[in-house]
Order: C-alpha cells, then structure tokens, then sequence
C-alpha cells in the first residue's frame, strides 16, 4: 500500500505577523495509522523541503501520544525534512492521497493547480483522497470531468464555522471551510465541535477537525482493504 500525504507549505498567518504552517496531530495521527496499516508512505508539499509546523500546534495542550512520537521518530522527522515537491509527483503512483490540514492549506493548496489536478488525476484513476480540518478547503476549484465542482451533490465535511471562530480567526482566513463546502454544493454535516466527525462519499473522505485526522485515516485504509478484496 502506498499512500501520499501533501502538506502545505505556505507559514504566514493572513496579515497578523503570526506564523501558521500544517497541524501536527494531523500529520502525526494518520501517519502511524498508515505505519500500522504496513504503507509505503511519501511526504510531499508544494514547495519541497521542510514544510512548516504551525507552532500553535506543537504547544503542550495540543499534543498527542502521536505528536510525541512523531517527534521523537528519526525516520518520520527525515521524512518531514525532505518533503518531495508536489509537482513531481504522479498522483497514479499511489494506491491513496491523504491531505492534513491546519491553516496553511486555504492559501496555497487551495488555490493551487498542481494540487487540483492531483486529486482530479486521483479520483480519476480510481484513488481515495481523504482531507481533514481545513485541508476540506483544497477541493475549492477541484472539478468532476464534466466541469461541475467536485464537491456538488456529495457528502462532505471540514472545520466548521464555529471552530474557526472558536480560534478567533475568522477575519484572518481567505474563507470558511463549511461556507465554500456549501456554496459549491456540498452537502455539509458536521458533530459536535472538536469532536471526532468523518464523512465518506465513494471514493471522497473528509475530516471535520484534529480529532477526525486518525478517524479519517481509519477511513481510508478500510476503503483500500474493501477495495483490493
């Protein structure tokens, strides 16, 4: 099994001075469900190299038995060093494609042609894609072959409304996950906040937050074993 993750490379929080980055847990959480699962795992982002860490997210309330771990790893922690650029890559070399989130995706990978055409080129050849907490927001231009958006018609979900108020970033992000989920015609469900939520249509998984990242990885290496049985 071999399984793509792509991280963001973008570090600047809108205009705040702050910095923002990828969302360990996200990372960290699937990346062992992967290793448990026996995948072959490759790290990419749009830029290459070290993606950055949003540093909100390696503080002590927000870290894991997995955060910890993936510190610690020297094999994991090399692997974040030399992310492969996500230009490189051919989305069919893979058997999956998992996208973490934190904030850093709404304004690179979303606005990205390199990451729509790789899901495009996924879906297309039959590959699951699973995004979570904000990474949801990389499907905004993403289409189906007919040109309709990607999202129109199926289930779907990603950071609600009211956790990204709950963080007090709002006004600060390009745009709301669950408001472009809609407006593209998503059908968007959500639980309770910073609770575990994941959503499955075909091939298409989606997180709603940090909880839901090893869920929705869970997700993903079930659709793979249905699929290759």
């Amino acid at each position: 099994m071999k399984v793509l993750i792509v991280l963001t490379s973008h570090d600047e929080l809108g205009d705040t001075g702050e910095k923002t980055g990828f969302w360990l847990e996200e990372l960290a959480a699937p990346y062992y469900e992967f290793v448990r699962a026996g995948a072959d795992i490759t790290l990419a982002s749009p830029k290459g190299g070290r993606p950055p860490l949003d540093p909100k997210s390696n503080e002590p309330d927000a870290q894991t038995d997995d955060t910890r771990r993936f510190e610690s790893d020297a094999e994991a922690s090399a692997a974040l060093s030399s992310t492969v650029r996500l230009d490189s890559v051919d989305p069919t070399a893979f058997d999956a494609v998992f996208y973490a989130g934190g904030h850093g995706p709404l304004w690179d990978l979303a606005e990205d042609p390199v990451s729509k055409a790789l899901i495009e080129g996924a879906l297309a050849a039959d590959k699951p894609v699973a995004l979570v907490c904000h990474a949801p927001g990389v499907l905004r231009h993403v289409t189906t072959p007919s040109g309709a958006p990607l999202v129109e018609g199926r289930d779907v979900t990603g950071f609600t409304n009211s956790e990204e108020s709950g963080v007090g970033l709002t006004d600060v992000v390009p745009f709301l996950v669950e408001d472009m989920l809609k407006e593209k015609g998503g059908r968007y469900t959500q639980g309770d906040d910073w609770g575990p939520h994941v959503v499955r249509d075909g091939l298409l998984i989606t997180g709603q937050n940090p909880a839901s990242s090893a869920p929705a990885a869970a997700a993903l290496i079930e659709l793979l074993a249905d699929t290759s049985s």
